[in-house]
């Protein structure tokens, strides 16, 4: 098998927008093993192989005669929208293969209860948001507010900041932060 598996199997992971961890729970595969075979470090079978670009999905022969050079994708189905968050906090980065990306334009969900953490984060920049359904408490320094439906947000990150949903339902919002965050 070519000495390339690994490298063009990130690229094009990269380039449809699917986070390692995505993949490999998409194909079955451990993610600590698909990490290997991305570095190179591993080769897979055939078959394992056919399985992991099944799950992107591809055939063998495009995988090895497509063009892979980094290109700026425009529009994303809902699948190529990688979750970035953890435990009850999704987080869907749009133009996640985008190397040049200026900002992180995230959909954001909350389960029931959910939060970013008892610690206030900060990190240099600006955010703003809409939330589209449920509700969210965001705490922004000493301030806190609980957002509805159509209501939103905007300020400097470098304040702490925290985001709790209060509600009985999820609540899903869409944000919007700079500078890009690297995830």
């Amino acid at each position: 098998m070519s000495d390339d598996v690994g490298p063009r199997l990130r690229a094009l992971r990269t380039l449809r927008g699917i986070s390692q961890r995505e993949l490999a729970k998409r194909c079955g595969v451990t993610h600590s093993s698909l990490s290997l075979i991305e570095q190179n470090k591993v080769s897979p079978s055939v078959s394992s192989l056919k399985k992991i670009l099944d799950a992107i999905p591809i055939s063998v022969g495009d995988f090895f005669t497509m063009d892979l050079e980094s290109r700026n994708q425009v529009f994303y189905c809902a699948d190529e929208l990688p979750d970035i968050g953890s435990g009850d906090v999704v987080y869907r980065l749009v133009g996640a293969n985008r190397e040049t990306r200026a900002l992180s334009f995230i959909i954001e969900t909350y389960a029931a209860g959910a939060d970013t953490g008892r610690e206030m984060i900060a990190h240099q920049g600006e955010e703003a948001g809409v939330i589209i359904e449920g509700e969210i408490e965001i705490t922004i320094n000493a301030e806190t507010r609980t957002l509805g439906p159509g209501e939103a947000y905007y300020f400097n990150t470098n304040i702490p900041h925290r985001f709790r949903n209060p509600g009985k339902v999820a609540c899903r919002l869409v944000s919007c932060c700079t500078p890009a965050k690297t995830f």
